[in-house]
């Protein structure tokens, strides 16, 4: 990822999603109710679709960007490259 402020704001999330998952264990461990467990698990589950979202994004504005520098890459060959990435995308998601 080429942009700088992205792949910043992914890691800081990423870390994020990594202390509450450790928190989830923690929960799991200590026998939590499993509403509050549950309730975890959404919103790790929320914020690693964000993080999905912002590399969606920055993947479709590094391809656009490619295609209009560099006479290697023609637009349409861009956008089926962001297409796939983004069918992927919501596929697994």
């Amino acid at each position: 990822m080429k942009f700088e402020r992205q792949k910043r704001d992914v890691l800081m999330r990423l870390r994020r999603i990594e202390g509450q998952v450790r928190g989830l264990q923690k929960m799991v461990e200590n026998a939590a109710p499993c509403a509050d467990i549950l309730t975890q698990v959404a919103a790790v589950t929320a914020a690693t679709k964000r993080v999905g979202r912002v590399v969606v994004q920055a993947s479709m504005e590094e391809c656009l960007e490619k295609s209009r520098k560099g006479p290697g890459m023609e637009m349409s060959e861009s956008l089926r490259n962001i297409q796939k990435a983004i069918s992927q995308y919501i596929d697994w998601a």
